[in-house]
């Protein structure tokens, strides 16, 4: 029999309303797939993930990371910078401790109605993150 996969989730509390549907599905879906959620950890918004994902990963019970959010467009391009560099940073982590971090963030430039459409996402990054711990443990 095969280990479980052991996933931990970093959610932004910004547009909770949204992203709170996406951390719900996410758990369902890592149920559906047979793996489990060991952890979920909110955070303020995205651009305050990374510390969290590190924390998560340094954990030895904890195959992987997913990350849950959405970038809302604004009056400004704060939202291209925001995604731009926690994406960066997430990635960089899932290098340094060798487990996968999966993208589950919508955005930048979408409005409201188009994040609501997105919150699939989450199922998305679940599925990344399942198959790559699988893909990673058979090299």
């Amino acid at each position: 029999m095969t280990e479980k996969i052991s996933l931990g989730i970093v959610a932004s509390e910004f547009n909770y309303d949204i992203t709170y549907a996406m951390v719900e599905l996410a758990k369902e879906h890592a149920d559906f797939l047979g793996a489990s959620v060991s952890q979920v950890v909110k955070v303020p918004g995205v651009f305050d993930m990374p510390l969290a994902v590190k924390k998560l990963l340094e954990k030895k019970d904890v195959d992987a990371v997913v990350t849950l959010g959405c970038v809302i467009e604004g009056q400004t391009e704060h939202d291209d910078v925001v995604i731009q560099h926690a994406s960066r940073k997430i990635a960089d982590l899932a290098l340094e401790y060798d487990k996968p971090t999966a993208l589950g963030i919508s955005g930048p430039g979408m409005s409201r109605l188009e994040a609501h459409k997105r919150v699939e996402y989450a199922k998305r990054a679940v599925e990344a993150a399942v198959k790559t711990v699988k893909v990673l443990k058979a090299i």
